[in-house]
């Protein structure tokens, strides 16, 4: 690599820190919004409203499932990609999400607009 070229932060070369904290996970149905690796929003894709009271709210993430069309089933502890299930196994009831569409970094809009937590829960 030559000295003037960039390597931005989204290619597979960069080796730095990731200092972003948001991420979200869009399935069929939903988009799981993270800060910091716990899950801070849910929105519902076809009507677009967040869901307050969503299993997923407040909880981090176990892993992610792999299934595959023989049964079998392939768990993973790294981060999540496309095609695997969010699995959520601590803090309350297991959830596993429809595999995964898209792995996305939501908009500073987008996060602006999540909602505030309600308190004492």
């Amino acid at each position: 690599m030559s000295g003037q070229e960039k390597v931005s932060r989204n290619s597979p070369r960069y080796r730095g820190v990731e200092r972003r904290r948001h991420t979200m996970y869009v399935t069929r149905n939903s988009e799981y919004h993270f800060r910091d690796g716990l899950c801070v929003a849910v929105r519902d894709r076809a009507s677009g409203e967040w869901l307050p009271g969503h299993v997923a709210l407040n909880r981090q993430l176990t892993g992610s499932l792999r299934f595959y069309a023989n049964g079998s089933i392939r768990p993973s502890l790294g981060s999540p990609r496309v095609g695997e299930s969010l699995f959520f196994g601590t803090g309350g009831r297991d959830l596993v999400t429809s595999p995964l569409l898209e792995v996305d970094r939501p908009s500073k809009t987008l996060v602006s607009d999540y909602p505030k937590p309600l308190r004492g829960l």
